[in-house]
């Protein structure tokens, strides 16, 4: 079996020297009839390239158009998202302010969590911290029983 391999391996390689050896000649006639048979075979070429050109002009219009639709359409979806996740968070605001006594308009976080802190920063910003302190105690120096129209005239007399 193996002998059978061995042979059919040397036929072939021999067959391929022969091949290689032997260059196979044409003559002119050969040649002009396998030329003419190809351009037989190409000879609407230029009808068909025209259709193609056509065509593809045609596919580009109308992806160009489905483009255009798709960029505005992608466009549309956009703003709509923005207009909605605004709408979401004005409500958190007012649901926040509404909870914690706090005006929404001073609300400024995009989180529950920040406007929850923010409010909180509100209030305790505005508790009262008593009366500030006056170096005098708060009462007015030289008790005059004058009214402030004297008192005024006074003081312009002497500044000026």
């Amino acid at each position: 079996m193996d002998t059978d391999i061995l042979t059919n391996q040397e036929v072939n390689t021999q067959s391929a020297e022969q091949t290689e050896q032997t260059p196979k000649t044409f003559t002119q006639e050969d040649v002009d009839r396998i030329v003419a048979k190809r351009i037989a075979r190409y000879s609407d070429y230029e009808t068909l390239k025209g259709k193609a050109a056509k065509y593809d002009e045609q596919v580009e219009a109308s992806k160009s158009e489905l483009q255009k639709a798709t960029e505005r359409a992608d466009g549309l979806q956009a703003e709509l998202d923005a207009i909605k996740n605004a709408q979401a968070i004005n409500s958190m605001r007012e649901e926040v302010a509404k909870a914690k006594g706090v005006p929404a308009a001073l609300l400024t976080g995009s989180t529950r969590e920040e406007c929850e802190a923010l409010a909180d920063a509100l209030i305790e910003w505005g508790k009262p911290n008593g009366y500030p302190s006056v170096p005098d105690g708060g009462e007015p120096n030289g008790h005059s029983k004058k009214s402030t129209r004297e008192q005024f005239a006074e003081w312009f007399n002497e500044n000026v």
